[in-house]
């Protein structure tokens, strides 16, 4: 027995590391990605010093913001949480060769339909939290299908349904905090429309954590983000529906031959995604800090983030884990660099600057070795026809 447990532990550290093993070109790739990092973090710098700041003084602002102090650790985790979310369910509709870009306004609906659940039930203890997750999840699931049944029935592109469907939502949400007898807030401000909200969820819809200040506070949805990243992970690439979303994501004609449902996994996998989204909305709705009121900026743009998550990680599920709480450190760092005199949105720049340092280089890889496949060979093609059918012939 003995002998045989080093057996299955490198067993289980090859399967571990096979989850984890880099993309087509391996180690070229990995080095062009460091040197396009290297290049965007000098770019990122050098911006920071044309618009009168201070990189130094910039990253000591996103160090205290985030990592510094606990306080700074819990505001990261807090964000981590709904990015991994959202980024976990854009891995799995690509798999799929489905691309859904339209995870902020599914954050939204699922966010929607959280609240409603939330103010309109009376249910006792944790249940009310559950069930407004799972009516989240539902409602962002179900938004995203609205996009696989628009190309279903009218062949309208999903990516640019599910964009435009993310408009849609904002105005749906607004409607529904500014509108008596929905979700509008009883005591509106005075500032309308603009400041619009929901009456915040129930305490017994509210999501708790582990620890209390001043040490780390870990929260459920931080939990349940990884179940699900880890749960997702195993399933795409060690089962036969995984297997399935990644023949039909790799070449759908051979996958409609070998009898595979192409459109309907296809439209599955936009729903799954749409429901991580949404779920992701829910957690935002139930976060132990924050109003807990929907509004029209609940999102505050973690769709967006998420599905660059996604497009840095490459698609797999298990390395959206660390990029989702490095996004979440520049989100929480982020709010500290207005004391240093530098805009906000220099840190999109910096996100957008990332982005194309991870994504650019598999791209460059494939596009090198196809101009060279296209180079004709130097060597004589040989005969496939066997020699007894010469003779023969």
């Amino acid at each position: 027995m003995s002998a045989a447990s080093p057996t299955g532990g490198g067993e289980t550290a090859r399967r571990l590391l096979a989850l984890l093993r880099p993309g087509p070109g391996g180690w070229i790739v990995a080095g062009l990605t460091v040197v396009l990092v290297a290049v965007a973090a000098g770019a990122s710098a050098l911006l920071l010093l044309l618009t009168g700041g201070s990189p130094t003084s910039a990253a000591s602002a996103i160090w205290t913001g985030s990592l510094a102090d606990s306080t700074g650790w819990t505001t990261t985790l807090l964000n981590a949480a709904p990015l991994l979310l959202v980024a976990v369910g854009a891995c799995i509709c690509a798999s799929a060769g489905t691309f859904n870009i339209g995870q902020e306004g599914q954050v939204l609906i699922g966010g929607l339909a959280g609240a409603w659940v939330g103010l309109r039930l009376a249910l006792p203890g944790p249940t009310l939290v559950v069930v407004v997750l799972i009516a989240a999840a539902v409602g962002g699931g179900a938004w995203a299908a609205l996009s696989a049944l628009m190309l279903r029935l009218r062949g309208v592109n999903i990516p640019v349904s599910t964009l435009l469907m993310t408009f849609l939502a904002i105005q749906l949400v607004t409607f529904t905090v500014s509108t008596p007898g929905l979700l509008q807030q009883s005591a509106q401000g005075s500032s309308g429309i603009a400041d619009a909200a929901s009456n915040p969820v129930p305490q017994n819809a509210r999501l708790g954590g582990f620890g209390q200040y001043p040490s780390v506070q870990l929260n459920v949805g931080l939990l349940i983000a990884l179940v699900a990243a880890v749960g997702v992970a195993v399933l795409l690439s060690r089962s036969r529906w995984g297997f399935r979303v990644r023949m039909v994501g790799l070449n759908p004609l051979t996958a409609r031959h070998t009898g595979i449902r192409v459109a309907a996994l296809g439209g599955l996998t936009l729903a799954l995604s749409g429901a991580f989204a949404g779920l992701a909305g829910g957690l935002l709705l139930v976060s132990p800090v924050g109003t807990n009121r929907l509004q029209a900026g609940l999102s505050g743009n973690f769709g967006w983030d998420g599905l660059l998550v996604a497009l840095v990680a490459r698609n797999r599920p298990l390395v959206t884990i660390p990029v989702s709480l490095a996004f979440a450190v520049l989100r929480a760092g982020g709010d500290f660099l207005s004391a240093t005199g530098v805009p906000y949105f220099l840190v999109d720049v910096v996100k957008a600057l990332l982005v194309l340092a991870f994504v650019a280089p598999p791209v460059l890889v494939d596009l090198f070795r196809r101009r060279r496949g296209a180079t004709p060979p130097t060597t004589p093609a040989v005969s496939v026809v066997p020699t007894k059918v010469k003779a023969v012939v």
